[in-house]
């Protein structure tokens, strides 16, 4: 940054302590922009630790900015361009914000030292540079990818591509969990579209944390990369965390979760509580009969045969039951399909196939699956597993394409080990 022009607005050392934290999570630092600036550049550090994790964010005049959470220590806002998880906007004159969510602070306290600085071009081109690019994207993509549909080989190869149609819709694979560079995820929009294409996949939800800046990138990467990408934001707060489907503008985490669901709804959204039994981020908010929840998170797979996610969703009659790799990088979380959604779609209104509740989820895009097709359920793919539900006798599935009247209430395959395969409403 050797001549870059500079200017300080705010220098703060500052020492949080236990009680902070139980005073209040998420603590502004406000400071003011004297006239219109072309960017401003903030910096949060502090002794990072098992016990010590600071959250970053910003709000301008005219409301709230973006979200980084604990993934950056530092981040840029011009007109032109914004560090991911940030909106782009002019730095008007008035008064600003720093967020500082204090999410672990340990007894003896923990040390922040932040900077808020007025800088030029050349220290938003270093912030951008430092960006993963998007991967070419194909030369022309097949027409049926064009046509937003994903339908890889990899895909049409797969038992379970012979789900059947129902009164004009299909069977799309997806998955409504995964995080970009513009929160915690390595990949950028680009990358991780074409990741999931090579997956196998027809739909992918973006839901980065406390965040819609990856709203504006993701229909040139649909195009780009032949997938549907469906927008989404993973709504993030210590005491839960849950993804609203849908275009639907920002669902404000600071806002008080009873209302979450009914802003996402009244906007044409649908709040899913994310992986209600997670380790430090499970669901510990009143339940009240779910609409939608992530029942198959990809946690399930490091202890196949543990059967409480499957208890809680039976203990939740009536939730409509999704999954999600919750994928960030390579290595961490599944991969994308790990768990696969399955939603039975009218064109590719994802969100809309959720919402009425035509949906099943199996561990992968290429292994068993089971689907409630009219008054049936059909097994693919499952041969010599066992299907049962709550109450119900388990019945062997006797070949590649099993057709069973269907009953009311969940259903899902297991194997003699107990391990689930797949489970649909």
């Amino acid at each position: 940054m050797t001549g870059a022009t500079t200017t300080t607005l705010l220098r703060l050392t500052q020492r949080w302590l236990p009680d902070d934290r139980a005073e209040a999570q998420i603590r502004p630092v406000p400071f003011d922009v004297p006239r219109e600036v072309g960017a401003v550049e903030i910096q949060m550090t502090y002794a990072a630790g098992p016990g010590s994790v600071l959250d970053l964010g910003l709000e301008g005049p005219r409301g709230y900015v973006g979200w980084s959470g604990g993934a950056r220590s530092r981040v840029v806002v011009s007109q032109g361009w914004a560090t991911p998880g940030y909106v782009p906007q002019a730095v008007e004159a008035g008064t600003w914000s720093v967020l500082v969510g204090l999410h672990r602070v340990p007894v003896d306290g923990v040390t922040m030292e932040l900077t808020v600085r007025v800088v030029d071009d050349s220290v938003v081109g270093e912030h951008r540079r430092a960006e993963p690019a998007d991967p070419p994207a194909a030369a022309d993509p097949p027409a049926e990818r064009r046509s937003g549909v994903g339908r890889s080989a990899a895909r049409r190869a797969a038992p379970a591509s012979r789900l059947p149609d129902v009164e004009g819709m299909r069977w799309l694979a997806g998955d409504l969990h995964s995080h970009t560079v513009h929160s915690d995820g390595a990949l950028s929009v680009g990358g991780l579209a074409a990741l999931a294409v090579s997956r196998g996949l027809d739909f992918l939800a973006v839901t980065d944390h406390n965040t819609t800046s990856h709203h504006a990138h993701l229909p040139a990467a649909a195009a780009a990369y032949g997938i549907v990408l469906v927008p989404g934001q993973e709504v993030t707060r210590d005491v839960g965390h849950a993804n609203v489907l849908g275009d639907v503008g920002l669902v404000d985490f600071r806002s008080p979760p009873e209302t979450w669901a009914a802003q996402a709804e009244s906007r044409g959204g649908v709040l899913s509580v994310n992986h209600p039994l997670a380790a430090d981020c499970a669901w510990l908010l009143p339940v009240d009969r779910p609409a939608v929840a992530e029942v198959w998170h990809s946690s399930w797979a490091q202890v196949p045969g543990w059967g409480a996610p499957l208890a809680w969703w039976l203990m939740t009659p009536g939730t409509v039951p999704i999954g999600g790799s919750d994928f960030h990088q390579h290595g961490h979380d599944g991969l994308p399909g790990a768990p696969t959604t399955w939603v039975l779609a009218a064109g590719d209104d994802v969100v809309g196939a959720v919402r009425a509740g035509r949906t099943a989820v199996s561990a992968s895009v290429d292994g068993p699956v089971v689907v409630r097709a009219g008054d049936e359920f059909v097994a693919v793919g499952a041969e010599g597993l066992l299907l049962t539900g709550s109450r119900r006798p388990r019945r062997r599935v006797l070949d590649d394409r099993f057709r069973l009247p269907a009953w009311s209430g969940p259903c899902w395959l297991e194997d003699e080990a107990r391990v689930v395969h797949a489970l649909c409403g």
